[in-house]
């Protein structure tokens, strides 16, 4: 069975919020959707509440999904979900940084690649 990972897209008004990572190398310093493993015996809205107040600081209510898994590895499978901001003040606990964007800054932006597969949707979402 694969594993989950999840990834939230936190928007607000036209904006979205993205994460720079810091690791691993290959991906350090690549812009991505915030978020994490499921953990054994956890749901994934469960699990993205519990990554993104590790990560930012913040709660969320998990809502919609958005586009289709993504494939990593043979093992590993990526789905991301809509969520709203309910409390708390965004802070990078761990990322490089943390930053708005708008639907016209989404493809200049140095994706993970496994992120790039919902842009045309975030972008749709976001008004352009």
């Amino acid at each position: 069975m694969s594993q989950i990972v999840v990834a939230g897209a936190l928007i607000s008004g036209a904006t979205l919020l993205v994460a720079q990572r810091q690791r691993p190398p290959e991906l350090a310093g690549l812009w991505e959707l915030p978020g994490g493993k499921v953990a054994p015996g956890e749901n994934e809205a469960d699990a993205l509440v519990r990554e993104l107040r590790e990560e930012l600081g913040v709660d969320v209510v998990v809502g919609e999904r958005v586009g289709a898994d993504v494939p990593i590895s043979e093992s590993l499978v990526l789905r991301a979900y809509l969520v709203t901001h309910t409390g708390g003040a965004l802070h990078p606990h761990d990322h490089r940084a943390l930053r708005w964007v708008t639907a016209s800054d989404l493809a200049a932006l140095d994706w993970v690649p496994a992120d790039r597969a919902w842009l045309p949707e975030l972008a749709k979402r976001l008004g352009a």
